[in-house]
């Protein structure tokens, strides 16, 4: 039995699905949305706060205030209100509406960016606004978590571990790259663990992460249209970019087998079974990190009218659900 007192202090960390009789490859999908939160944000958000309020910087009155797309949010705005902390949570109209309604509910307040700055799209007008917001009010507080060493230190201290506990043998782990922060933490991990583990980072086409050409991304979670400033490549062995409709694709075929995922675990598992089945990799130990499940993308990934309208009408072809 399992009391808390606190919403961060629960987190679901030894869960697992094997994908074979979806898929059919060998992968393991680490699931990290089984938390008040919903998804693995919740382990950096807490990590950040904490510092933050070790170093001063957050004390009695103090706001918070963070861009995000969506799930830093909501596990700011639940930490925000388990401690009593004003949250303001700075996103654009990708945001999910149901995420939005969480982090209200939950007594937070969300602004969203519109129109994007002319060279950072709409992260760097998400930016620009949380600073001009902290110029003008010393009470509000931002742990910035593009920049913040404790949104990877999370992952290096929790999640890398735990997969090097469940999977001893692990050849080869998949990462989505939002910030960076999960990849960063357990690609640091990995590189100093007792055997070699190849990390592959995830990306989505349109995001300028690893050097691609800008584009369209209507799907939030993984992928920007700002480098991350934490992102060091010389710790990745290899990047896959995904389409948004094979990130569809994928969140479907889960579905059609009782898993709902969000759009972050769908474009992870799209990049990861297509490595694999270009490396004839059978007989690789095989993880992927799945950030959150697949409530709030019910009125998006999970909607036909936006998906058709997106994306085309043949986007859920029985064709192209099992190529």
């Amino acid at each position: 039995m399992s009391v808390i007192s606190f919403p961060q202090e629960f987190n679901e960390d030894e869960l697992y699905v094997d994908l074979r009789s979806i898929f059919g490859q060998s992968l393991f999908l680490k699931c990290e949305g089984f938390n008040f939160a919903g998804s693995i944000k919740l382990k950096a958000a807490a990590q950040m706060v904490e510092a933050a309020e070790r170093d001063g910087q957050l004390r009695p009155g103090s706001v918070l205030v963070e861009s995000s797309s969506g799930n830093l949010g909501v596990a700011l705005s639940i930490i925000a209100a388990s401690k009593g902390y004003g949250f303001l949570c700075v996103t654009d109209s990708r945001c999910n509406l149901s995420t939005r309604r969480m982090m209200e509910a939950l007594g937070s307040q969300v602004h969203i960016v519109t129109e994007p700055d002319a060279h950072g799209g709409l992260l760097g007008a998400r930016i620009n606004y949380v600073r001009a917001v902290c110029a003008s009010d010393r009470r509000y507080v931002w742990l910035n978590q593009y920049v913040n060493p404790n949104n990877w230190k999370a992952h290096y201290r929790t999640t890398a571990p735990a997969i090097a506990t469940a999977f001893p043998r692990l050849d080869v782990l998949f990462v989505g790259a939002g910030t960076t922060g999960t990849l960063m933490g357990c690609a640091r991990f990995f590189r100093q663990w007792r055997r070699p583990v190849r990390v592959v980072a995830v990306d989505a086409v349109g995001s300028v992460t690893f050097g691609g050409e800008p584009g369209r991304r209507m799907i939030p979670g993984l992928g920007t249209s700002v480098r991350p400033a934490m992102l060091d490549e010389s710790y990745v062995d290899e990047v896959v970019r995904v389409e948004e409709a094979d990130t569809i694709r994928a969140c479907h075929r889960l579905a059609r087998s009782g898993f709902l995922f969000g759009g972050s675990t769908g474009t992870v598992v799209s990049g990861a079974v297509g490595w694999l089945a270009e490396h004839d990799a059978h007989e690789l130990v095989a993880v992927a990190i799945a950030p959150d499940l697949g409530e709030r993308y019910l009125d998006t990934v999970y909607q036909t009218n936006w998906l058709e309208d997106l994306y085309g009408e043949d986007v859920l072809s029985p064709g192209e659900l099992t190529a």
